[in-house]
């Protein structure tokens, strides 16, 4: 057997099917095996390889049991001549496999290659290449000095910046996200150190096939996309400790012990740094926004104060204590502040209606308790009315301006229509067409052809060859390809070239519900999906929980006249404690016999069909419900099933009403 293709899975299933597709599509002619280690996934990856890759040897971990463990699982029973390793998040091109292996068969010196990667938007990864990490080469990469010198030979030897990307080389290190391996180097130099649970095992192994006397070539006579890239989680400090730890395992193998201490004292450095770095990052963008809005508001009220007093009332500014300036105000913000945050408004992206309505419930509670209070504490309803009102103008403002200085334009006051256009023909196109009509959230603009002449159907503006001009015209902003009607190579050359457009890839698989492409696939919530309001984005799962919060404090009030009231007493109590603790929510998912592959819930008291409890539900209907309030998630949904099936609150999560 030629080829044994290794593809270690951890809850990207949406990817991995994309990955698959392409790596059948590119070894159509080649014999060869491919193997999927699922690392104890729970999004459906291992259900999902069941059904549509029957031919896939599947391996299923009851754990998480590294990247480096989970390839040796299958490394141990492959039988091809050449072993690839291969990140999930990937597309290979329909002739990488035949290119790179048929590279190998012609360079018997060579025990490992790797290919130029690019990223989702068709730009080149510099990792695709790499130096090995001595400490020299560390103290560069880690201070900034490769980024400051990018094709210094002397600074970024990291990246090997100053060798030409479109060039076969000769390098030290190549990424494990696609690593072609000679078994035969393999047997010589030993599987992957599982002391390395992810990170570091590339470097190690590349190492090891370079004493064992081979080469490490980098080959640019073929591309692929890797979603992941290297910005991933970057900022993050579990990334932080867990990559340089990666580090110190490779230098205290392979470096003297003068240079392995050595090594190891600048990666320490370099922990404490960037692990301070990250989190002052993260603190100073969480508080930004908040800080900023609270210090505009205060001296905003501050000349209010002195204006009202001065002009309404004839007298100088100390007609108002200090205490209203030092407590008062200071209580004003924290509401207003407070009721923006809960109405989303600082979720990202801006939406300046999510900030209208949070000032406004934050004043209608201003007011309220301003009613409530001794008639010392009641100092100007005016100033009240006066400050909400600067309040909203100063965050629009703001928001407004920040827009403009960072993207040139203004997308603030509702959610964005992308203008899109698909490149494809027959029923592939119009599927992919009907998947963005029903979402709702795009504005289509026309489809491509890629036929060499432009089709009398209505949609289509013209072929693939004038999609430069297409999008310009039609101020286009994002592009969506059919995989089943492109080759891989097409996509990722057309993607290459419009670079400069400034627009948004996406690449729809063929019978796949998900249109995939992001720069990032940390969370579900980075994959372009057609959910327009999905239960999984930020602001839902804060609203769902802010709802089962306030539904049970309502609850909890009137405790002795739901006792009386609850079909199942004991289970109401039990339910509203689990409740409080996050343990439950009050509406989840039907239990259904199809395993979910829908975003995770907690267990649900009640269900999307106790609304219509009087209906016995099939297990299909069931299963569109689920999938019905995923997609499109509302606070008035679960509003509308609680007081549908309000007496059935104390049931046990598991049954039915």
């Amino acid at each position: 057997m030629l080829l044994s293709v290794v593809i270690v899975n951890y809850n990207v299933r949406y990817f991995l099917e994309q990955c698959l597709h392409s790596v059948f599509k590119s070894g159509k002619n080649i014999d060869m095996e491919v193997f999927v280690v699922d690392n104890h996934s729970v999004d459906g990856s291992a259900d999902m390889v069941r059904e549509k890759f029957p031919m896939v040897q599947l391996i299923v971990n009851q754990e998480n049991a590294g990247f480096s463990k989970a390839n040796n699982q299958a490394i141990k029973k492959a039988r091809g001549r050449y072993i690839l390793l291969l990140n999930p998040d990937t597309v290979v091109e329909d002739d990488t496999l035949p290119a790179v292996t048929g590279f190998m068969e012609s360079h018997p010196d060579a025990g490992a290659l790797g290919v130029k990667m690019l990223d989702g938007q068709g730009r080149f990864l510099p990792e695709s290449k790499r130096g090995l990490p001595t400490p020299g080469v560390a103290f560069c990469k880690i201070f900034g000095l490769s980024a400051l010198f990018p094709k210094s030979r002397l600074f970024s030897k990291y990246h090997l910046g100053y060798l030409d990307k479109d060039k076969c080389h000769v390098v030290d290190v190549l990424s494990g996200a696609f690593m072609l391996i000679r078994k035969e180097a393999l047997e010589k130099t030993g599987l992957l150190d599982e002391s390395f649970f992810m990170y570091g095992e590339d470097v190690d192994l590349s190492h090891r096939i370079t004493k064992a006397g081979y080469k490490n070539y980098y080959y640019p006579g073929t591309r692929i996309i890797h979603y992941k890239g290297e910005s991933t989680r970057k900022s993050s400090v579990n990334y932080v400790l867990v990559f340089y730890n990666a580090m110190i395992i490779f230098a205290r193998k392979h470096f003297s012990h003068k240079n392995a201490r050595i090594f190891s004292l600048l990666i320490n450095m370099a922990v404490y740094f960037r692990a301070m770095i990250a989190i002052l990052s993260r603190f100073i963008q969480r508080i930004f926004w908040p800080v900023t809005d609270a210090i505009l508001i205060y001296g905003g009220f501050y000349y209010l104060k002195n204006y009202w007093g001065h002009q309404v009332f004839a007298v100088e500014s100390a007609y108002y204590p200090p205490e209203y300036m030092h407590f008062i105000v200071p209580a004003y913000i924290f509401f207003w502040l407070s009721s923006v945050y809960i109405n989303g408004g600082y979720d990202r992206p801006h939406r300046l209606f999510r900030i209208v309505r949070g000032v406004g419930f934050g004043t209608v509670a201003i007011l309220v308790i301003y009613a409530l209070l001794p008639i010392h504490l009641r100092f100007s309803r005016a100033l009240i009315l006066l400050g909400s009102m600067w309040a909203l103008f100063s965050m629009m403002l703001t928001r407004t301006l920040h827009t403009l200085f960072k993207y040139k334009s203004l997308h603030l006051s509702a959610p964005v229509n992308k203008r899109v256009l698909i490149a494809g023909d027959g029923k592939e196109a119009g599927r992919i067409l009907n998947m963005l009509r029903q979402s709702g959230n795009t504005s289509f603009i026309g489809l491509v052809s890629l036929e060499g002449e432009k089709p009398d159907e209505e949609g289509y503006l013209g072929t693939i060859r004038q999609i430069n001009e297409i999008i310009d015209i039609y101020r286009i902003n994002e592009v969506i390809f059919c995989a089943e009607n492109m080759s891989s190579q097409k996509i990722i050359d057309h993607m290459s070239d419009l670079q400069s457009k400034q627009v948004l890839f996406k690449i729809a698989p063929p019978e796949s519900l998900y249109i995939i492409g992001s720069n990032s696939i940390d969370t579900f919530g980075d994959l372009f999906t057609v959910n327009i309001n999905a239960v999984n984005l930020p602001s839902n799962k804060r609203n769902k929980r802010l709802f089962d919060l306030s539904l049970s404090v309502l609850l909890l009030v009137t405790l002795p006249f739901q006792l009386i009231i609850q079909k199942y007493r004991w289970g109401f109590l039990g339910n509203l404690v689990r409740v409080f603790a996050g343990q439950l929510s009050w509406v989840g998912y039907h239990h259904t016999a199809r395993k979910s592959k829908l975003p995770p819930l907690k267990k649900g008291v009640l269900r999307p069909g106790d609304a219509i409890s009087t209906i016995d539900l099939q297990n299909d209907t069931m299963n569109n419900l689920n999938n019905l309030y995923a997609k499109d998630y509302k606070v008035e949904n679960d509003l509308r099933i609680c007081v549908n099936a309000f007496r059935m609150l104390g049931k046990h999560p598991g049954n039915t009403p």
